[in-house]
């Protein structure tokens, strides 16, 4: 019993220590027409769109791999990922699957592995289930995961807040985007941290904008 917490906290400590963009990967998945037209949680859904841009401009400033999936566009079921976030990432194409959790389908699974990183910060539409399915496989897997609570957002608060409910009790780490942004680099003297200025000025003029236009 003594052992079994002594390794559940050095477990705890580890996941919930501070996270640094040498050792991380961006996970984005299903940010498709379809999901963002059904989100009714508390980050609307532009905001939505402007903090998972941000989060892909930290992760190419800070040369993180980047993995990026959607879900039924192959089958015609859904459209494909949404073009704003799309802009952020040229020449890249999402990786499409039909199941629901996304780390069942093998390609999706093949390309986290590639990454060579254990520990993935991940964003999805719907957090109920997008993103919880995969995150909760992920860490039984021995990754450790975060998540980005304003870039993510369920078809109702109930079930958005019972999602993150559910993923840290499982140990995940919640974050915020722009709190995960500075996390990561932490230093104005950072060898990235003046591509950190660059993207993150306008990034808090636009949620400013957002701001007033609400």
């Amino acid at each position: 019993m003594i052992a079994e917490l002594f390794l559940r906290e050095t477990v705890m400590s580890k996941s919930q220590g501070v996270w640094t963009y040498e050792d991380t990967a961006l996970v984005l998945i299903d940010y498709q027409k379809e999901m963002f037209d059904q989100v009714r949680s508390e980050t609307p859904a532009n905001l939505i769109d402007l903090n998972v841009r941000l989060l892909i401009q930290a992760a190419k400033a800070f040369k993180m791999p980047i993995v990026i999936s959607t879900v039924g566009v192959e089958m015609g079921v859904n459209g494909p990922t949404r073009q704003s976030i799309l802009d952020e990432l040229p020449g890249v194409k999402p990786i499409d699957r039909s199941s629901m959790n996304a780390w069942e389908d093998k390609a999706f699974h093949a390309a986290v592995e590639k990454t060579g990183r254990k520990r993935l910060v991940f964003g999805a539409l719907y957090t109920e289930i997008c993103l919880a399915f995969p995150v909760v496989e992920a860490m039984k897997q021995g990754y450790d995961a975060s998540f980005v609570v304003d870039a993510v957002g369920g078809m109702s608060q109930l079930a958005h807040r019972t999602a993150i409910e559910r993923l840290t009790a499982a140990g995940a780490v919640p974050n915020t985007t722009l709190a995960l942004v500075t996390e990561l680099f932490r230093d104005w003297k950072s060898p990235v941290a003046d591509a950190a200025r660059t993207i993150i000025k306008p990034y808090l003029v636009n949620v400013q904008k957002s701001a007033t236009a609400a």
